[in-house]
């Protein structure tokens, strides 16, 4: 559902919210990291054409870095009283239709691998950073700490994907619409590494204890 949605022309969809497309995108970032059904929408390639149209006077860029920021900081501290609320409940249910446990438990391994620092990981790998609040919640972290780290990768990943897409929008000129599919097809190869590499030393590490087992 997340590649469906990732090949919606992300243009056009901000094209679709004008003149609120400040206000539509914000909506769509804090969906993505507060609501867990959310972890389908793209917002790295929105905030990064954001970034592009903001280059052309069509957005405001300081609105949306500024708006952008703070619903994904909403977002994760949403998501983190969802897993302190619900706890162990959350994505128990194998035939849920979207908070799948698979979801949760790649999370977590994500989370028992890297500490606090995976909430600032966890928001440049797709699904990852939706579920990743859910899972700081469900294990307890404290929510002062939880903050602390959700503010700077808030930061970080609004000011990279955004900037990168104002910055890049000089070397396109009025080529935007013939280079941007291609860029966005770049963006999600690139968010798709992470998992990918993760799934793979996943593998490797069944393998292994299969082979120790034997």
């Amino acid at each position: 559902m997340y590649s469906l949605a990732l090949s919606l022309d992300p243009k056009a969809i901000l094209d679709s919210l004008s003149p609120y497309g400040e206000i539509g995108l914000m909506l769509i970032i804090f969906a993505e990291t507060g609501l867990l059904v959310g972890f389908f929408l793209p917002g790295d390639s929105l905030m990064f054409t954001a970034g592009l149209l903001a280059s052309q006077g069509s957005l405001n860029l300081a609105l949306v870095l500024v708006g952008c920021f703070a619903a994904a900081v909403l977002g994760d501290q949403v998501g983190f009283t969802i897993g302190e609320v619900l706890g162990p409940r959350v994505g128990r249910n194998p035939n849920a239709r979207f908070i799948k446990p698979v979801y949760i438990e790649r999370t977590r391994t994500f989370f028992d691998r890297h500490g606090p620092k995976t909430i600032v990981l966890a928001r440049f790998v797709p699904i990852v950073r939706t579920f990743a609040p859910v899972v700081a919640g469900v294990a307890g972290m404290r929510r002062s700490v939880f903050l602390r780290y959700n503010v700077v990768g808030a930061g970080l990943w609004v000011a990279v994907a955004t900037m990168l897409g104002y910055l890049l929008a000089d070397l396109i000129g009025n080529s935007i619409d013939t280079y941007i599919l291609p860029i966005i097809g770049v963006i999600v190869l690139v968010s798709l590494v992470p998992p990918l590499l993760e799934w793979r030393k996943h593998r490797r590490s069944e393998a292994t204890d299969d082979t120790q087992e034997r």
